[in-house]
């Protein structure tokens, strides 16, 4: 269970990032989710929603060390990870460290980048380290990746493949704002200004510690039986060619849990586990390509077909 001091910074940071992102309370919470799980976040959506504004937002709320990568066709994986650079007058390789060492790392257009180079972030996702002529550097704690993309029909896209898709914890969506949430982002302050100003709320431990606190949230035999089920459903679905791995029920799990501590419980019930299964599910399913679903859609199916128990 969360202190006090926790929990109203909890509190105090949701809120302030839903005063920078308006209208996006669901979506803001998502985030979180990803943050509070060490997973990483995936924000989909077309030019100029604001999925890099979120990201800044989020990244100044948390007072973390951040670096921005702008991801373009020409971008090699040393521009990400570093390189070894000879240095003549002590006479061996010195590495320099890319962006990726930082606790909050945005990759911004992931997919406008070419597949070898979206891959240099797999390593650092999974493993938390990245390996450069054979030298293995561990990255700062914590380590945090929020990657934005334009969808695949955009020109100049490349789909990351399924591997990268199954690092991320969550994909989400934003969407057009509200009347009301776009006519203040119209009449109000530049979000940038905004942001700039922004207090940090939540550090470095204080992460840390809140994912200790995840961890110790309760799921019962039940719910894990229910999660098992969602899975083995996904495998034998209609329309679906590559149904949700093992490792994705850990990722369900997870999020479950942390989105019971979000609303100030001990323990996770099916509803945290429906609230999320969307945004953890979609972009691990593979569909079969004359089902003519996507993987949003099938999730939907899948969670309509799984009765609570």
């Amino acid at each position: 269970m969360l202190t006090d001091r926790d929990q109203d910074a909890l509190t105090a940071a949701q809120a302030q990032v839903n005063r920078l992102v308006l209208g996006k309370a669901r979506e803001v919470q998502l985030a979180f989710v990803a943050l509070l799980c060490d997973g990483h976040l995936l924000i989909e959506d077309l030019p100029g929603l604001g999925k890099t504004t979120l990201a800044h937002a989020l990244a100044a709320t948390l007072g973390l060390g951040f670096q921005r990568v702008q991801f373009t066709s020409d971008l090699l994986p040393s521009d990400i990870v570093g390189v070894s650079i000879f240095d003549a007058q002590a006479r061996r390789f010195e590495f320099h460290p890319g962006p990726v060492f930082a606790n909050v790392l945005l990759a911004d257009e992931i997919n406008r980048a070419p597949p070898r180079t979206q891959s240099a972030l797999l390593e650092a996702m999974a493993e938390y380290q990245v390996t450069v002529d054979g030298t293995t550097h561990r990255l700062p704690e914590p380590f945090f990746v929020i990657a934005t993309q334009n969808p695949v029909d955009l020109s100049g896209t490349y789909p990351l493949p399924d591997s990268q898709l199954d690092r991320f914890l969550l994909r989400l969506s934003l969407g057009y704002p509200d009347e009301a949430a776009e006519r203040a982002l119209l009449a109000g302050e530049d979000r940038r200004g905004l942001i700039a100003r922004a207090t940090p709320i939540l550090g470095g431990d204080d992460v840390l510690r809140l994912r200790q606190a995840v961890a110790g949230v309760h799921a019962s035999e039940a719910l894990v039986d229910y999660v098992h089920a969602l899975l083995a459903r996904s495998r034998q679905a209609p329309g679906v060619r590559v149904g949700l791995s093992p490792r994705a029920g850990i990722a369900l799990l997870r999020a479950a849990r942390a989105h019971a501590l979000l609303q100030g419980r001990t323990a996770a019930t099916p509803e945290d586990v429906q609230a999320l299964f969307g945004a953890v599910a979609a972009h691990r399913l593979v569909a079969d390509v004359e089902a003519g679903s996507d993987g949003a859609a099938l999730a939907m199916s899948i969670l309509r077909d799984v009765p609570v128990d």
